[in-house]
């Protein structure tokens, strides 16, 4: 799977079913936690948000995944998923890549960070195509392989949203 790239159908469909899946659990939320659930939404790419997306490419080398990511995806904010999830949108990742950086993980190309969860750990997608997560909060400190590709990260969130069902 590292070898695929992202399929941008593949995404689309991933965004309805997380879409339905989410609406679930926040229907039944509050019932079981006991209080209201956040904002937690897969807000879908537009006309408005791709001009950030054509920023980011033009500011720095992205990985070709991410560019697909971000003209099916906006950005993800799951809140209430665990500790909580974040797709940053393609003008916070430009943001931060100007005052941070690329992350250096050794034996990759430098990776962009483009998700944290709540917990204030960062996700990084290499040229690669494969995603780490910094085991700390922090951008200068290790990362360590978190899916081997990001059609495998977000499977990863489904299977986190479904587990609260």
């Amino acid at each position: 799977m590292a070898d695929e790239r992202l399929d941008a159908e593949w995404l689309r469909v991933w965004c309805e079913q997380a879409d339905a899946t989410l609406a679930k659990l926040m229907d039944s939320f509050q019932a079981r936690h006991g209080f209201e659930p956040g904002s937690n939404e897969v807000v879908l790419a537009s006309e408005a948000s791709r001009p950030a997306t054509d920023e980011l490419v033009e500011l720095t080398p992205v990985p070709s995944d991410l560019t697909t990511m971000y003209w099916v995806v906006a950005e993800v904010s799951l809140p209430d998923v665990e500790n909580g999830y974040f797709v940053h949108p393609a003008s916070l990742v430009a943001d931060h890549f100007r005052e941070y950086g690329a992350v250096q993980i050794d034996g990759e190309e430098p990776a962009l960070v483009f998700a944290s969860d709540g917990g204030g750990h960062l996700f990084a997608l290499a040229g690669s195509g494969r995603v780490w997560r910094s085991t700390t909060a922090s951008w200068f400190d290790q990362f360590d392989l978190a899916a081997a590709c990001l059609q495998e990260f977000f499977e990863e969130l489904s299977q986190q949203i479904s587990a609260q069902l």
